[in-house]
């Protein structure tokens, strides 16, 4: 016991003490020649120091030079991607060493990492990459269709990355890159891991290329061809992701009642009794029960913005919600700069993903829409064919009409090279096209199946490109060809009048069953025709099986919008809605042959 006015010490404080001071001359004063781990992965990263923030500044450029030009670059300040940034510093300090990491394989391919990618290639001599795969959030199998698990209990594929730098590297040749991957079981991974020594792995030779430089397995032999197309991010510049609610089941509904009737019972409730009620779950950075209901205060209870409003969220899913515009407030993420111009009248949009782990997706929408509109795993990306004035340049004496949301340069390209004049609006004029033309031409391009399996290395990876139309004739062909299209996806098609399917037997019309593949029933297997039962008594018959197995972006809408009703009765007009989407869906499939043969 110490005396008093005397400091208790404990005898292995003075140990500890001097042992923390030799670590910190290590770290300071001692080369690293070797930094090996298993970084944590977290996106919303807390590690915000002066210090590392400003090594990621390498990360966030283009190759070559010059700020990364992404709107979101959010995915790169991840933990796993800030630890790479630091073992490379202290590799890079010492002019030579190792750095090993089992970690997230999602900077291996993702554009956004292209200015990581480009820095990594820059420091080191040799890159040796096993990929273990194991993406269960975008279901990746085996290539031979077989289960493909992950290595631990966790959603995200990983990848062992060795990045080695020698000690004099030559001529700033950028490093080799190695490749190998590893699909299957998790014991099968195990045993190739533990069976294997790095120089027994068969790797194959990468040879990045510009401007992703991506290190995984790329066919580059039609990116010349590919690349002299137009990219759709850059001929609609007014564009984004879609809306983000953050909590989809309380803020979007099937029917303007249903939304109604549970606002309004959220109205009368506080904060935590409507968080259990709703299921609103632990607040969230960017979404609070508090700030949601200020938000519906300041507008929806108050007259604002109090109309439900139809949002896109699946494929032939229009549902209703309310929508304020605000950050933070009912909707996490509403996209207000683009989300206006569906609200600001007359508008027709494109929907497709810039990073395609599933089917490839494109869909167009004439409403505000979803995140996850067209895709089941990927960021859904809407573009705007209109962009509408807002309030303050109409008060100010500004814009007070629409105007085409295309980049003039492609435009003047297409009109020039088919011999054409471009009016912002529709005209019945002979020798000139619309802003809907080619929205329609790049609608049947991106609708062809020789086109999609032709690019699909390149469709993986960043927004598509379609080419430009070859003459006059083939760009008035295909356009009609998207129009059909389009009149169909948006459910304005003459043909869906003409129901192809039956719902004949009488009841309360619920979804019992979950709708699964032993749910649709072949009737007639040479006109592959079937029926598909929503419960133990009620169907719809003489379904074509190419509609019941039509794919966008991952989703099967013949079979998500049963599966998204089960549980409730469908209304009279939901079950002829169905039956409209049967319609679609195969006079979708006649249509994308036509374009094959353009």
């Amino acid at each position: 016991r110490a005396a008093k006015g005397q400091t208790r010490e404990f005898p292995f404080a003075r140990w500890i003490a001097n042992e923390a001071k030799g670590a910190d001359q290590v770290k300071r004063d001692t080369p690293v020649m070797v930094v090996v781990g298993n970084p944590p992965y977290s996106g919303e990263s807390v590690n915000k120091g002066e210090w590392i923030t400003g090594l990621m500044d390498a990360y966030k450029r283009e190759p070559g030079g010059g700020r990364l030009k992404e709107k979101n670059a959010k995915w790169i300040n991840d933990d796993y991607v800030k630890f790479i940034r630091c073992g490379q510093h202290f590799i890079d300090r010492t002019g030579y060493g190792v750095l090993a990491y089992i970690n997230n394989h999602s900077f291996l391919d993702n554009p956004t990492f292209r200015g990581m990618r480009w820095s990594l290639l820059q420091s080191f001599d040799a890159i040796y990459i096993i990929d273990l795969h194991g993406n269960s959030k975008k279901k990746e199998v085996s290539p031979d269709g077989s289960p493909d698990k992950n290595v631990f209990d966790i959603q995200q594929g990983v990848s062992i990355n060795l990045f080695v730098k020698a000690r004099a590297k030559k001529n700033n040749r950028a490093a080799r890159v190695f490749h190998h991957d590893c699909y299957g079981e998790r014991e099968s991974k195990y045993q190739f891991l533990w069976g294997n020594e790095l120089r027994q792995v068969d790797f194959a030779e990468l040879k990045p290329q510009a401007p992703q430089y991506f290190f995984v397995p790329k066919d580059y032999e039609l990116q010349g061809e590919y690349e002299q197309g137009f990219s759709v991010n850059d001929l609609f510049p007014v564009n984004s992701v879609g809306i983000v609610t953050a909590r989809d089941a309380f803020t979007i509904y099937h029917t303007p009642q249903d939304l109604k009737a549970a606002i309004a019972r959220f109205r009368a409730m506080d904060d935590e009794t409507a968080r259990t009620e709703f299921s609103l779950g632990r607040d969230a950075r960017d979404w609070k029960v508090s700030l949601a209901r200020k938000d519906m205060e300041e507008n929806i209870f108050a007259g604002n913005n109090d109309e439900p409003v139809p949002i896109c969220y699946r494929p032939f899913d229009v549902r209703h919600t309310y929508y304020t515009g605000n950050s933070k407030g009912f909707h996490c993420m509403p996209r207000g700069e683009v989300m206006r111009h569906f609200l600001g009248g007359e508008n027709v949009g494109l929907i497709t993903s810039r990073i395609t782990k599933d089917d490839f997706s494109v869909l167009c929408t004439k409403h505000i829409a979803a995140h996850k509109s067209a895709t089941l795993y990927d960021i859904s990306y809407i573009f705007p064919l209109y962009r509408y004035p807002d309030e303050k340049q109409t008060r100010i004496g500004g814009e007070t009409s629409r105007n085409p949301n295309l980049n003039a340069d492609i435009v003047k390209a297409i009109a020039e090279k088919l011999g054409l004049r471009f009016t912002p609006e529709k005209t019945d004029t002979r020798n000139a096209f619309a802003p809907l033309d080619l929205l329609d031409y790049i609608y049947a391009v991106l609708h062809s199946p020789a086109y999609r399996t032709k690019f699909r290395e390149f469709l993986k990876t960043d927004f598509p490109r379609v080419p430009y139309p070859r003459d006059k004739k083939q760009f008035r062909a295909l356009a009609r060809l998207g129009a059909e299209l389009r009149a169909l996806h948006l459910m304005e098609s003459a043909k869906l009048e003409q129901l192809i399917t039956t719902y004949p037997e009488p009841g309360d019309n619920t979804v019992t069953r979950r709708i699964l593949k032993d749910d649709y029933e072949i009737t007639a297997a040479a006109k592959r025709l079937g029926k598909v039962w929503i419960n133990d008594s009620q169907y719809f018959g003489n379904l074509p099986q190419t509609a019941w197995d039509f794919r966008i972006g991952g989703h099967q809408p013949a079979q998500k919008y049963l599966k998204d009703r089960k549980g409730r009765p469908l209304t009279p007009d939901e079950i002829r809605h169905y039956q409209k989407i049967i319609v679609a869906l195969a006079e979708t499939a006649k249509v994308m042959q036509k374009i094959d043969k353009l």
